[in-house]
């Protein structure tokens, strides 16, 4: 009985390995959740670069909705007049296109790294497999030595 208990460790040690595996290094572990963490902080960095780029918008449409010579500036660099005005169009020079703002840009979240749920298992099993026949072994090579 206390020598198929015995056998029975390396069973527990492999479900051991597989547990610490996975939450190290599992989809779900603590790697994973750093990476994870990681990424946040730099979607709420964006976030927050984003809400002064949209302040900032914001002000020039209250300008040009409101006030009459800041869209008088906005169209003549835009290539406008009035019809009060007369201008000399050069070819070649285009029309200067201006940007006060820039729109933002785009940071697509890194997907975390992880070690495979079926990579762990494989692992995990070896390792038990490896404690089991060095256990067979060495009870052979007790055997073995008492008969000596």
């Amino acid at each position: 009985m206390m020598k198929a208990a015995k056998y029975l460790f390396s069973f527990w040690a492999g479900v051991l390995i597989y547990a610490s595996l996975a939450l190290i290094f599992g989809a779900k572990g603590f790697s994973a959740h750093r990476q994870l963490e990681v990424e946040k902080i730099k979607q709420e960095a964006n976030v927050e670069d984003l809400k002064f780029i949209n302040g900032e918008l914001k002000n020039v449409m209250n300008s040009l909705l409101y006030d009459k010579d800041t869209l008088a500036v906005y169209a003549r660099e835009q290539g406008y007049a009035s019809k009060q005005e007369r201008f000399i169009r050069i070819v070649g020079l285009g029309v200067s296109q201006k940007s006060s703002t820039s729109p933002g840009r785009v940071i697509v979240a890194a997907e975390p790294q992880y070690a495979p749920d079926r990579t762990l298992v494989i692992i995990a099993f070896c390792a038990g497999a490896s404690i089991f026949i060095c256990m067979v072994i060495f009870d052979l090579l007790r055997i073995f030595r008492e008969k000596t």
